[in-house]
C-alpha cells in the first residue's frame, strides 16, 4: 500500500516566508517608536512647513491667512539673520574641533591595555553626557556668577586675584560654551573607542616590528583607520551644535542650545508670537545645515578610509 507523499516547500519559498515573518515581527516591535515619530515629529515637521507660508500669530490663530513666500522674502531683509548665521558657524568652529579632539584623546587613553579599571573609567567619563544640557548650562553659569559663584568666592578671591566679573561678555560666553560642550563627549568617545578597538592587531604588531613607535602607530595607522567614526561623530556634533533645547519655566523661555540662530527662532515664537515667520526661519536654517552636511559628504571621499571601497 502506497501513501501519498507530502510535497515539501521549495527552499526559496520557505526563505521568503521567514523573511516576511521577520519583517512583520520587526515592524510590530518598533511600532511604538514609529507611532511616536509620526505623531510627534513627522507631522509637526510637515505642519511647520505649511505654517511657513502663513502669517500665523499665536494670540490670534483664527485670523491666519496664506501669505505665500512673504516670510521668506522677509528673511532677506532681516539683518539679524546673516549676523546670527555667521555667529552660529563661528560657535560650531570653536566647539566641534574641541569635542572631536577630546573624544579621540579619551578614547586613545581608555583603549590603552596598560590602563587599570578601564570599564569603570569609561562609565565615569560617559556619565556626564546623560545629564540634560540645560542643567549643565545652569550649573556653569552658577559656578561663574560674579556675585554668588564658587569661582570668585572660593577660588579667585582667596588667591588675591581680581575675579571673574563679566559673565555675559562675548569671550566669557564663548569660553563657557566650549567648556559646556565637553560634557557631552561621552557618545563620541564610545564611538571612537569602538573604532580603535576594531583596528587589526596584526597591523599594529607589524608596524611595531618595523620600528614604529606608539605615536607613529597612532597617527599613521589608528587615526586614519578610525576616520569613518570621526566623520560620523563630526556630522552628529554638527547637528547637535546647530540645534538646541527649549526650557519653559514659569513663563520664561530659556534657550539652552549652542546655536544663536536657534535662540533667535525661539524668541520669535515665545516673545513675538509669530509662528509663521519662525517656521520659515527654521526651514531656512534646516536648508543651510543640510548644505553643510552635503559638503561634508562630498569631501569625505578624500579623507575617510573605507576598507571595502574599491579604488
Amino acid at each position: 500500500m502506497s501513501y501519498p507523499q507530502i510535497k515539501e516547500f521549495p527552499q526559496t519559498t520557505r526563505r521568503r516566508f521567514r523573511l516576511g515573518y521577520d519583517k512583520t515581527t520587526g515592524l510590530l516591535l518598533i511600532s511604538p517608536w514609529l507611532i511616536g515619530f509620526l505623531l510627534f515629529k513627522f507631522l509637526p515637521i510637515l505642519a511647520s512647513f505649511g505654517l511657513s507660508f502663513t502669517d500665523f500669530y499665536l494670540l490670534e490663530p483664527d485670523q491666519t491667512r496664506f501669505v505665500g513666500l512673504e516670510n521668506y522674502t522677509r528673511i532677506l531683509d532681516d539683518r539679524a539673520v546673516g549676523f546670527l548665521i555667521v555667529f552660529t558657524i563661528n560657535s560650531a568652529i570653536r566647539t566641534i574641533p574641541l569635542q572631536l579632539a577630546a573624544s579621540i584623546l579619551l578614547a586613545a587613553l581608555l583603549n590603552s591595555p596598560r590602563l587599570k579599571a578601564r570599564t569603570a573609567l569609561r562609565t565615569l567619563f560617559f556619565l556626564p553626557s546623560i545629564i540634560p544640557s540645560v542643567a549643565i548650562a545652569f550649573m556653569w553659569f552658577g559656578f561663574a556668577d560674579p556675585n554668588i559663584g564658587w569661582l570668585n568666592r572660593f577660588i579667585l578671591r582667596p588667591l588675591g586675584l581680581t575675579g571673574f566679573n563679566d559673565l555675559y561678555s562675548d569671550s566669557a560666553f564663548a569660553l563657557l560654551l566650549a567648556i559646556n560642550s565637553l560634557w557631552a563627549i561621552g557618545p563620541g568617545m564610545l564611538i571612537m573607542l569602538a573604532a580603535m578597538q576594531s583596528v587589526s592587531s596584526e597591523i599594529q604588531e607589524a608596524a611595531r616590528v618595523d620600528g614604529a613607535g606608539p605615536l607613529m602607530r597612532f597617527f599613521r595607522i589608528t587615526l586614519p583607520m578610525t576616520t569613518p567614526a570621526i566623520f560620523f561623530t563630526l556630522v552628529i556634533n554638527l547637528i547637535a551644535v546647530f540645534g538646541g533645547v527649549i526650557l519653559l519655566d514659569r513663563g520664561n523661555t530659556f534657550g539652552g542650545g549652542g546655536s544663536p540662530f536657534n535662540s533667535y527662532i525661539t524668541s520669535w515664537i515665545f516673545e513675538q508670537w509669530q509662528l509663521g515667520y519662525a517656521a520659515s526661519l527654521s526651514w531656512v536654517f534646516f536648508v543651510l545645515v543640510m548644505i553643510v552636511v552635503v559638503i561634508l559628504f562630498s569631501t569625505s571621499r578624500r579623507w575617510v578610509y573605507y576598507p571595502d571601497r574599491e579604488d
